[in-house]
């Protein structure tokens, strides 16, 4: 049986389908699962273990001919990675509607889903991947930088020089580890059992060096630490093991964490004592005894960490319900360890700062850093942004379409859309711009483990705020809508909503542009006005975000 090709998003002038609309999430489909982009394309997988862009070979290949023949009045719907109908609407609805991994509450189950999964009848999408909107490491590496920045500035007088950090997982979201801490000048140990993933991670920079000891990353790190310079380590090896190891060793970092995607403990996370071919075998020759393998190692190296966490290290859950698999299997303690958003970033959110990207449809990274150039003299003033896009330009590359991340609050989101909407219009710029964002804002989603997790009302699991923004955002006219769940920390723990907007240097795609980016990060505002943070509470009052009830 022949192989089949690669894919790899169009780039240039020429269109594939009706409009730039369309045609911007076609390159942005094809872009998730460009070889140099996805971790398993063969698969379909983008990122997360399992997050898929589409069903099967057959739903990505309808998708695709679907869009190449859609209207600018037409929307197609799409039903967890399969095309399932085109309606006509209108030109200022969606081109893209899509819901993916839904179960009826009762029955949002590891076991219900897997077994519907293997029935062809649903699939895992993570959060950007069945949006389509995933980036690479970039798109989470922002996110990261302001969570260390923040335990720099709480603990560490403002800068992580000198201090070490242990974590795991070098895939598509724990790559963006390493670079983060040397970011802030820290040391960074990354626990990584899958040597080719390491590899990855040392051709594109983000790692400095890999050790198979864990005696000798702990050498390496304490001689950078006491010379007070970054050095971003990968240590091959397994994370429970590791992390008991280090404990015999009485070796404590200053920070600790991990983004193993735990959330999926057979796909997604290799029980202590096994290598990655052992773990292999047994998921696919004996799964149940794989998943009792896991469930007892899960609750030791949760234990691990809060033995860390006792020992006066700065222990934090990053967002994969690493705790919440721990707790499920009987270890009550595991909330004792704190949760990154309610620790650091939820108080960005209160100020309506927080992610945002956009992507070069023309596949021209001139496109990028011109945009990059516009943003550092119009926002000259904001050293936290002056920061961050001096070294990414230094220091990453681009895989796939160009696409820059930035955090930017609600002022400079609206303003953003028409920057980019005139520079398109102006031939600044070689192609329209596709802006989207993560799931990780406060009304994007409800994660009781994560984004919602100890809400000041008690909110915590109330749903409604994600479905709410996803139809506002179809009715404010965004070009893709998608409501997802399960995403970062698995089925039954989670609801979300993605959109992409398209800056395509027309008058129509002005007035869209402006309605999605208002709305979107307003709704996340009030989200949290609503459930009684102050901050959130002024920055609605003083940005008029709703009209008096």
């Amino acid at each position: 049986m022949n192989e089949r090709k690669p894919w790899y998003s169009p780039i240039g002038q020429s269109l594939s389908c009706e409009t730039w609309e369309t045609e911007a999430l076609l390159r942005l489909l094809l872009n998730s699962l460009d070889p140099r982009v996805a971790e398993r394309p063969d698969e379909l997988i983008v990122y997360g273990g399992r997050g898929k862009a589409a069903r099967d070979e057959q739903s990505l290949q309808q998708i695709i001919a679907q869009l190449k023949r859609l209207k600018r009045d037409e929307t197609l719907l799409i039903q967890s990675g399969k095309p399932v109908g085109v309606f006509k609407t209108y030109e200022d609805a969606p081109r893209v509607i899509s819901s993916t991994s839904m179960l009826v509450p009762a029955m949002a189950t590891d076991a219900m889903f897997k077994s519907l999964e293997e029935k062809g009848l649903t699939m895992y999408g993570q959060a950007t991947a069945a949006s389509w909107s995933y980036i690479g490491v970039q798109g989470i590496l922002q996110t990261t930088f302001e969570t260390m920045g923040e335990i720099a500035a709480r603990y560490f007088d403002d800068s992580l020089k000198g201090r070490i950090v242990l974590s795991s997982g070098l895939g598509g979201m724990g790559s963006a580890q390493p670079l983060s801490i040397s970011m802030h000048g820290g040391v960074s140990i990354i626990v990584e059992i899958d040597e080719e993933k390491v590899n990855r991670r040392l051709l594109n920079n983000y790692c400095d060096i890999a050790v198979h000891s864990t005696k000798r990353a702990i050498e390496l790190a304490q001689e950078a630490a006491e010379l007070k310079q970054p050095l971003a380590i990968a240590l091959i090896g397994n994370a429970p093991d590791v992390y008991r190891e280090m404990l015999n060793l009485n070796f404590t970092p200053s920070i600790v964490t991990d983004q193993t995607a735990a959330h999926d403990l057979v796909d997604g996370y290799v029980p202590e004592g096994l290598t990655l071919e052992q773990a292999n075998y047994l998921r696919k020759n004996k799964r149940k005894t794989y998943i009792n393998l896991a469930q007892r190692s899960v609750v030791r190296h949760v234990k691990a960490m809060l033995e860390f966490q006792r020992r006066e290290a700065v222990v934090f859950d990053y967002g994969n319900n690493i705790r919440g698999q721990a707790y499920k299997n009987g270890l009550e303690r595991a909330f004792n360890i704190p949760n990154f958003v309610t620790q650091y970033i939820r108080p960005l959110y209160s100020e309506g700062r927080g992610p945002c990207r956009w992507i070069a449809l023309s596949g021209s990274p001139s496109d990028i850093y011109a945009i990059d150039e516009k943003l550092l003299n119009r926002y000259a003033h904001d050293t936290r942004l002056q920061r961050w896009l001096t070294y990414v330009q230094n220091n990453l590359h681009f895989y796939g379409l160009p696409a820059r991340t930035c955090w930017l609050n609600y002022e400079e989101r609206i303003e953003l859309g028409q920057i980019l909407n005139d520079m398109v219009a102006n031939g600044e710029l070689q192609g329209p711009v596709a802006i989207t964002r993560d799931h990780s804002e406060a009304s994007t989603i409800a994660a009781p483990y994560r984004e919602s997790e100890a809400m000041k009302d008690g909110s915590d699991s109330v749903a409604d705020w994600p479905i709410l923004l996803g139809m506002l955002n179809a009715s404010a006219g965004a070009s893709m809508v998608t409501i997802q769940h399960g995403g970062g920390v698995g089925i039954g723990n989670s609801i979300h909503t993605g959109m992409t907007v398209v800056a395509d240097g027309t008058l129509a795609g002005a007035k869209k542009l402006e309605r999605v980016l208002k709305m979107d990060p307003a709704l996340s505002i009030i989200r949290l006005a609503d459930a009684g943070y102050e901050k959130a509470q002024e920055m609605v009052r003083t940005h008029k975000l709703k009209k008096p009830l």
